[in-house]
């Protein structure tokens, strides 16, 4: 088997010897022969689908007296629309009317491309560089005779684009879009979940094929291409593949530093990948080599903070309960107290969707209720600095009945991916 380390010896030969250069770069790369697509026949989002969204946020918007929401590119406006953009200084928007088509805005030179993604019936109206986008964002609302009601701006809207709207509008109320965005975007339909369980499917086959090619020398970064090659072959997009040696897997998301995996050493990995726009999370810690008895101890103490938090994750109960179940289990064990260290210094668990973290989190104090379609991760890690950290991650689901496993946890740090 060739190794990673062995890889970086192939790769500095063949900048020495130009002639076999390209046959040594052939070499270097894994080899991902024995993977195949999973996602072949997955199905997107369709129109009906989109419909569904638009027609459930605009009766949010009526029951809490919002008559426009705004959105700039990203998740939201994927979900809404289907069109991909980036934000720039140029603005393109979403206007999502109480009644009605939506409107996109756009610089005039943009149009053609913003027509490539746009998935439901909309009004396009654009811009020319010398004028302000946000007049025209204006326009539409006035013409929809809604210029003088709230009108909702979704989170994560830059300050330019709310301030040049209420500037543009100022007999306009301009409001949170949450109730309606969010209203949307944490309750999860059947077809987004079969999309985050086959984003989970491709993350865990790309850990059964790193898990066993793991070898002494290697380090965090190597490990972790290794996961993204894997994943690509699995038909995913990757999001991040974090791989922390040692002492470095006492900080959550790792240390500048590099370290080398030694037998006894322990390995924190959290990797997480796109499916048709849906993003899986899974977190695994193994030994390389037996496992010493502290290190064992911690990884079932953590097996255990996981299972406690999804008892507690229950249809009604409060999202932050959930991390005080497990904050009072590790307390009786002589962590923390709170989020201090040796113990739990994060939340339990956040939202996950189309984003990789998405409102609400299992934290404490966050009283909104747990309902069906709600998606979370439960991930109440253990970390003593200077030593070493444990992370099990796996994600669940809310149902009527309760939380649904999109991952099964393993069951010991010998048996990591179950």
């Amino acid at each position: 088997m060739l190794t990673q380390f062995s890889r970086r010896s192939i790769l500095a030969a063949a900048a020495a010897l130009p002639i076999a250069s390209s046959a040594l770069l052939r070499a270097a790369e894994p080899d991902l022969a024995g993977l195949a697509d999973l996602t072949v026949g997955v199905m997107p989002i369709d129109a009906a689908e989109r419909a569904r969204r638009l027609s459930r946020a605009q009766a949010l918007m009526k029951a809490n007296g919002i008559g426009a929401l705004v959105i700039e590119p990203g998740a939201s406006m994927i979900y809404f629309t289907g069109v991909r953009w980036w934000r720039s200084e140029r603005l393109t928007a979403a206007i999502i009317p109480v009644e009605g088509r939506p409107c996109i805005v756009t610089p005039f030179f943009e149009e053609p491309s913003v027509h490539e993604t746009l998935a439901v019936p909309a009004e396009v109206r654009v811009w020319q560089e010398d004028q302000d986008p946000l007049a025209v964002v204006a326009g539409f609302l006035r013409d929809a005779k809604l210029g003088r009601g709230a009108i909702g701006i979704e989170e994560t809207a830059r300050f330019f684009a709310f301030d040049g709207l209420a500037h543009a509008l100022p007999d306009a109320r301009l409001v949170s879009a949450n109730p309606a965005v969010r209203g949307c975007r944490m309750i999860k339909t059947p077809a987004e979940i079969a999309l985050m369980q086959k984003a989970t499917e491709v993350t865990l086959a790309a850990y059964r094929f790193v898990h066993p090619r793991v070898e002494r020398g290697m380090t965090g970064d190597q490990i972790g291409a290794l996961m993204n090659a894997a994943t690509r072959k699995l038909g995913g997009s990757p999001e991040f593949a974090l791989a922390l040696i040692g002492p470095a897997a006492a900080l959550p998301h790792g240390s500048r530093d590099v370290h080398r995996i030694a037998d006894g050493e322990l390995l924190l990995m959290d990797c997480g990948c796109t499916v048709e726009d849906y993003q899986s999370d899974i977190s695994r810690t193994w030994v390389h080599g037996a496992a010493t008895t502290a290190q064992r101890t911690v990884w079932d103490q953590v097996a255990r903070g996981q299972q406690i938090a999804f008892a507690a994750a229950r249809v009604g109960a409060a999202a932050g309960s959930v991390d005080d179940a497990v904050r009072h289990y590790y307390a009786g064990l002589g962590y923390g107290p709170d989020y201090a260290l040796p113990g739990l210094s994060h939340r339990t668990g956040h939202g996950i969707g189309m984003d990789g973290h998405e409102p609400v989190n299992l934290v404490r104090g966050e009283a909104t209720r747990l309902a069906p379609g709600m998606c979370f991760s439960d991930e109440p890690g253990l970390y003593l600095p200077g030593k070493f950290g444990v992370r099990l991650e796996d994600c669940f689901h809310m149902t009527a009945e309760g939380p649904r496993w999109f991952s099964q946890p393993p069951r010991s740090i010998d048996q990591p991916l179950g």
